[in-house]
């Protein structure tokens, strides 16, 4: 989350950790909603630029690539662990 402030990054982090969850079906509390968000918006931000050499502008671009990004983390969790409900 580029260009966004410490608190504004949480905010957003956390929103979007919690619609991963919501996506996912997956059941964690407010601090995993934050790191997955924020993980997320790393991971979703590298994945875009190296797809499409850039990624998504503004807080709502920001948003969904931090979505899509937590939901990767999700799914790649549970692949290695082998959990279903839980993180």
């Amino acid at each position: 989350m580029e260009g966004y402030g410490i608190i504004l990054s949480i905010i957003l982090g956390a929103i979007a950790g919690w619609i991963a969850e919501q996506i996912m079906k997956s059941n964690h509390g407010l601090l995993t909603n934050i790191i997955l968000g924020i993980l997320g918006a790393v991971v979703g931000n590298a994945l875009f630029r190296m797809v499409l050499g850039a990624t998504a502008g503004g807080l709502i671009g920001q948003l969904i690539v931090a979505t899509i990004g937590a939901c990767i983390l999700i799914f790649l969790f549970r692949a290695i662990t082998g959990r279903r409900n839980r993180m």
